[in-house]
């Protein structure tokens, strides 16, 4: 994510804030960074990802000719290759082996992919085109779901990055009673609880999205 991106969030989130939250927050992901999650109702605030998922049904499909050059789809039979040669592996084994395998790709600018400041790509364009931040966590999170994670164990976290002053995305895991984040600037997965300078805005699965707001 760039730095500019930031101002769009934080409109969407402070228009949000005084309207109803639904009943309860799910509790695994309750202390992310200290902060509380606030469920919303409905994700027709998040075209980005709404526009994703849709895609990730269509087109992260492996199937064609890998001879074309238009595009490699090769790239999506190698990335489901390997997640078969980890699907048997232990679960922390396998979060460690995806953040790996995701970030050996290249850090690339939406503008220069796509021609837009803020594009959130699927799978089959991530591992062909590289990405920013939020593709490498989208990645991850298809990686986990088609091994097996539930759902609700698995957030894409929007958040501000205080050292650097700028919006980042990782991805976030619920998983032996703590949060384990999946992060394109590091080779680690780490507990949230190690990391003090990333300030939570929302996050966001496949059904709901929540607002992270700091403990009162």
């Amino acid at each position: 994510m760039k730095t500019r991106k930031i101002s769009l969030h934080c409109l969407l989130l402070l228009s949000l804030l005084f309207q109803p939250a639904l009943a309860c927050a799910a509790t695994g992901f309750a202390g992310l960074f200290g902060y509380t999650a606030e469920p919303q109702q409905n994700l027709d605030y998040l075209p980005q990802w709404l526009a994703a998922l849709e895609r990730h049904l269509l087109q992260d499909v492996p199937e064609g000719d890998c001879s074309e050059t238009s595009f490699n789809r090769c790239h999506l039979q190698n990335w489901l290759a390997y997640l078969d040669t980890i699907k048997s592996r232990p679960a922390l084994e396998q979060i460690d082996a995806v953040n790996l395998y995701a970030n050996k790709k290249d850090y690339i600018l939406d503008m220069t992919n796509y021609g837009t400041q803020d594009y959130w790509a699927i799978a089959r364009e991530f591992l062909y085109n590289g990405g920013d931040c939020e593709d490498y966590a989208i990645t991850k999170f298809f990686s986990l779901r088609w091994l097996g994670f539930e759902m609700d164990t698995l957030r894409i976290v929007i958040l501000q990055d205080t050292n650097l002053r700028i919006a980042h995305a990782v991805l976030a895991v619920s998983h032996d009673n703590d949060i384990l984040i999946l992060d394109n600037q590091t080779q680690q997965v780490v507990s949230h609880q190690a990391i003090a300078h990333y300030l939570p805005l929302y996050s966001v699965n496949e059904n709901k999205w929540w607002l992270h707001l700091p403990k009162m």
